[in-house]
């Protein structure tokens, strides 16, 4: 069974200062722009993808088609 909680003690208070008309919120004059360094990363990145997605298709074509057992039958040409 659940035990009853005070409200009391569920409340927690947060003070924070409220915004000054000054403060732009984090969004200076750079913000969302794009960097030559972004651009660089981001083809680095595509090129990691290709050479991955590369070499995962060079394991799968090593696989075999299917991984059941062979079926293994007895040959009955032998007779005592």
């Amino acid at each position: 069974m659940l035990a009853r909680i005070p409200v009391e003690d569920t409340i927690a208070l947060v003070a924070a200062q409220p915004p000054t008309s000054n403060d732009p919120g984090g969004q200076k004059e750079d913000f969302g722009k794009s960097s030559p360094l972004g651009l660089l990363l981001l083809v680095l990145f595509f090129i990691a993808v290709f050479f991955l997605v590369r070499s995962m298709n060079k394991h799968l074509r090593n696989l075999p088609a299917s991984f059941d057992e062979p079926d293994v039958k007895k040959d009955d040409t032998s007779k005592d």
